[in-house]
């Protein structure tokens, strides 16, 4: 999609949150690799996640946020957090917050935590902040497979997905980096694109 106004934007984005509010799937574009998207508080929307991706059930889905308002809504950033946030967000690190009772099981298996970032890409965000929530954000693809970086890569359609927006490419490399930042130390839980040592250096 070419450059355009807000207006424009919510418009060409009105299919998909259409069906994120209808517990269906979505494919959008991030900073980093295409995702999946669909109502962290909706049990049926994750049972089509997990189906179309044949995702195992004891794994937990991250989430993407359009605002820090967002982010609050569906989980704690304890001060360590929000020092990171402040610092790497809008970018690929995800932090390990708190969850939220509001979300429901399936996003977090229980563990009380759940996996949260706001992409540096304006559609992903303008997609969670027309939709006024955050939105999952595990990637379009069949579980263990390679990981689709264009619209062409994504799962087909008849694999559940609603409503795919392609964005053209995305950057591809490596994931974001996750970093549980529930206790008063950061631990590293995967390494991605930003660098463990960058977030150590930025801490000290």
């Amino acid at each position: 999609m070419g450059a355009g106004s807000a207006d424009d934007l919510r418009e060409w984005l009105r299919p998909a949150i259409d069906a994120l509010r209808n517990h269906r799937v979505v494919a959008y574009p991030t900073d980093t690799l295409y995702g999946l998207g669909a109502d962290p508080r909706s049990s049926a929307a994750m049972a089509k996640i997990f189906a179309a991706k044949r995702r195992p059930q004891d794994q937990p889905i991250p989430l993407i946020a359009g605002s820090r308002a967002h982010v609050d809504d569906i989980g704690r950033l304890t001060p360590l957090g929000i020092q990171l946030a402040e610092h790497f967000w809008p970018g690929p690190l995800t932090l390990i917050v708190t969850a939220s009772p509001d979300l429901c099981p399936e996003v977090h298996r229980g563990t009380g935590k759940v996996a949260v970032r706001i992409p540096d890409h304006a559609v992903a965000r303008a997609l969670s902040n027309e939709f006024g929530y955050a939105i999952t954000s595990t990637s379009a693809n069949l579980s263990g497979a390679r990981a689709a970086v264009d619209a062409d890569e994504v799962l087909p359609i008849e694999k559940g997905i609603a409503v795919l927006i392609d964005g053209g490419p995305a950057a591809g490399g490596l994931p974001s980096t996750i970093v549980d930042v529930t206790g008063s130390a950061p631990i590293l839980v995967r390494a991605g694109a930003v660098p463990w040592e960058r977030v150590l250096k930025f801490l000290r």
